[in-house]
């Protein structure tokens, strides 16, 4: 019952999550076998923060059909969301390996494996992620993150810098900006960028912080 699946779809997208559980309620009384209409309905539970009900659908679709990508994905996004990151990692694995190559799979397999304190397995993801969607704020962001966690501050500065050109307004890419900087000995370049955290952000507690030591050390100098 495509047409249920899509009246589904449609309500969800304008918010009418009442008729669109009635939508998907209806195509899987019309097929019990629909996977789609189960997997739709898990992403509805999801958008209410229904989470262990969004499960047992993305669960029921899996059941009734092992290939379906989006509902392994669908399962990783609640398990992130409930902060089990390792059955996220599981679930983003597998709709990988089901055909889902998409950047927000990377993405998130990438940020399942952060939240593990794996960043260096996370590494190769985020580069995915960004291949895919290079101008993904982000998947820059973490990208960045990641190669500064694994010692590659000159990579780091690149994709860092690249990120506060997509969002000029990203004090925590600035901020991150400026510790590879001073991580580097450029102190002046890592100042400017402490100052630009906090011009976007004047509560930001770790450039403030940053800004002090480096004022300290030029002052020494």
């Amino acid at each position: 019952m495509l047409d249920k699946n899509k009246q589904g779809i449609h309500h969800m997208q304008e918010g009418q999550y009442e008729e669109a559980a009635k939508a998907f309620t209806e195509a899987i009384e019309v097929n019990p076998k629909d996977v789609v209409a189960y997997t739709n309905f898990g992403n509805l539970l999801t958008a209410i923060a229904d989470y262990d009900r969004a499960v047992a659908f993305f669960e029921k679709a899996i059941e009734l059909d092992g290939e379906m990508a989006t509902a392994y994905y669908g399962a990783g996004t609640v398990f992130y969301k409930m902060e089990q990151f390792k059955d996220a990692k599981d679930m983003f694995q597998q709709a990988l390996q089901k055909g889902l190559n998409e950047a927000d799979t990377y993405f998130m397999l990438a940020m399942s494996l952060y939240q593990l304190d794996q960043p260096k397995l996370a590494l190769p993801y985020f580069q995915r992620a960004v291949e895919l969607d290079p101008n993904d704020v982000d998947a820059n962001f973490q990208y960045g993150i990641s190669l500064a966690y694994t010692n590659q501050i000159e990579e780091a500065l690149t994709v860092l810098e690249k990120t506060v050109q997509l969002d000029s307004g990203h004090a925590d890419a600035f901020y991150n900006l400026g510790v590879a900087y001073a991580f580097k000995d450029y102190a002046d370049k890592s100042l400017e960028m402490f100052n630009k955290a906090l011009e976007i952000q004047p509560d930001h507690m770790l450039a403030a912080n940053g800004k002090k030591k480096i004022e300290e050390m030029l002052k020494d100098h």
